[in-house]
């Protein structure tokens, strides 16, 4: 089922905020952050046939998978396209120092620091553990099972499953909530 345009716009509304955020926590730029957003959401427009999903959870779904794609494709890109712009004169619109002051508090916000550790006390030591390893400690899926003592797909399940649990609970952090209105 393609989306239709207010499908696009709600999906929009509901998640513009909580991709910049996104974008924001893995590029540690505001500016890239909501380009990255834009190229996102263009890149959702121009699809729109393609989606083959029946809910918002499903579409939401198939936007963070197209984010992930632009995140990629951002750094695969990186400093020659940068170059190109500037051989082409091309200038994007600068943010304003409060929209990016309001990008990084929401991208780096101590509250959001402290729900996530609270949220992670909450996992369980097994889950929370291979989290910690896999994530913080940037560990390989091999170092996780061996410092876990447990098969590689073991660990890789921990993870996954420790990080959709996490997921869920942020889901509802406010300031991670996209706009609904």
């Amino acid at each position: 089922m393609a989306l239709d345009s207010e499908q696009i716009d709600r999906l929009y509304r509901r998640n513009a905020r909580a991709l910049t955020v996104f974008f924001a926590r893995r590029t540690w730029d505001a500016e890239t952050a909501v380009d990255l957003t834009a190229e996102t959401f263009a890149a959702v427009f121009a699809d729109r046939a393609q989606f083959r999903g029946t809910s918002d959870e499903d579409a939401k779904s198939w936007m963070y998978g197209i984010a992930h794609h632009q995140l990629s494709a951002y750094w695969r890109r990186g400093a020659i396209e940068r170059r190109a712009l500037g051989r082409l004169h091309v200038e994007r619109r600068a943010l304003h120092d409060s929209e990016i002051e309001r990008i990084e508090e929401l991208a780096y916000s101590g509250e959001v620091a402290a729900h996530i550790a609270t949220q992670l006390a909450h996992l369980g030591p097994d889950y929370a553990e291979a989290v910690r390893l896999r994530v913080v400690e940037e560990s390989s899926y091999p170092e996780v099972a061996r410092a876990l003592g447990i098969s590689q797909v073991a660990a890789r399940a921990r993870v996954s499953r420790g990080l959709r649990t996490l997921a869920l609970a942020l889901e509802e952090h406010p300031l991670l909530v996209g706009e609904t209105g």
